[in-house]
């Protein structure tokens, strides 16, 4: 058990697919420390892998099917988060895609369907979820996380239009922070180094990415995906009421070097 107790509060993690996801790092941490938390899958194509990761939870863990392309999709998962709970304090969007296609040549090549697929999926998505969800938030407030990547301020080649994406993503984190701020409801983001999931796995120049992460970052080292849970216990607890809009960078301390 963690020293951070989140017993009281309930909580939803959209972006499992396996266990190497970053959002089961979260949703198993915020689960340790006492949360109730409801899963979204994208499909039954992995529903069965999520909720063999759940199997073992104490209590009721409710899994819902949920395409975040589709608005009526994310109200419908909602409306059964608030059958089910009747409130949220958390909600964790790790959720990126993007054509195999567009993760390597010339960024120049990306054609239309692909640069709106991967803006859809990776950074509108946030919208729907804040928009259904922040009501399920009104009687105490809660916290908004999303994961990003440096990406989004510079250029990694491969990343290519995922770079475009998280830049869509973080201004967001912003605009939804002074949007539902009165409203006690915190958005943040987590920039997390590389870490080895199942989407990085398709990005072209993904192996030196992580090699040159670990030569020149000030730790002399990649991070793990503890790291970034831990960071995201913080966020979504209440040890971070004051904070919001915020990108943490959890990438031992990559972003702050020129060379």
């Amino acid at each position: 058990m963690y020293p951070i107790d989140l017993s009281d509060k309930y909580g939803i993690v959209f972006g499992i697919a396996n266990h190497r996801s970053i959002a089961w790092a979260i949703a198993e941490i915020l689960h340790n420390a006492g949360a109730k938390l409801a899963i979204a899958y994208q499909n039954e194509r992995v529903r069965d892998s999520v909720a063999r990761l759940v199997e073992d939870w104490e209590g009721e863990t409710p899994l819902i099917e949920c395409d975040v392309s589709d608005d009526f999709n994310v109200a419908a998962a909602f409306d059964r988060v608030g059958d089910t709970f009747g409130f949220l304090d958390i909600m964790v969007h790790s959720i990126a895609f993007a054509n195999r296609e567009d993760l390597g040549g010339p960024f120049v090549d990306t054609d239309r369907d692909g640069f709106r697929l991967a803006l859809d999926i990776s950074a509108y998505s946030l919208l729907p979820i804040a928009r259904y969800g922040a009501p399920l938030m009104q009687q105490n407030g809660g916290s908004i996380l999303t994961l990003t990547f440096q990406a989004a301020n510079r250029v990694f080649p491969g990343y290519n239009i995922m770079g475009t994406a998280k830049a869509a993503l973080e201004n967001e984190v912003k605009q939804l922070a002074s949007d539902l701020g009165q409203q006690n409801i915190r958005v943040n983001a987590i920039s997390a180094g590389p870490l080895d999931t199942l989407s990085s796995r398709v990005i072209s120049h993904y192996r030196d990415m992580k090699r040159i992460h670990a030569e020149r970052s000030p730790m002399r080292r990649n991070i793990t995906t503890e790291e970034v849970a831990k960071a995201a216990l913080f966020l979504c607890s209440d040890l971070s009421g004051g904070v919001t809009g915020e990108i943490l960078h959890v990438d031992a301390g990559y972003n702050i070097m020129g060379i």
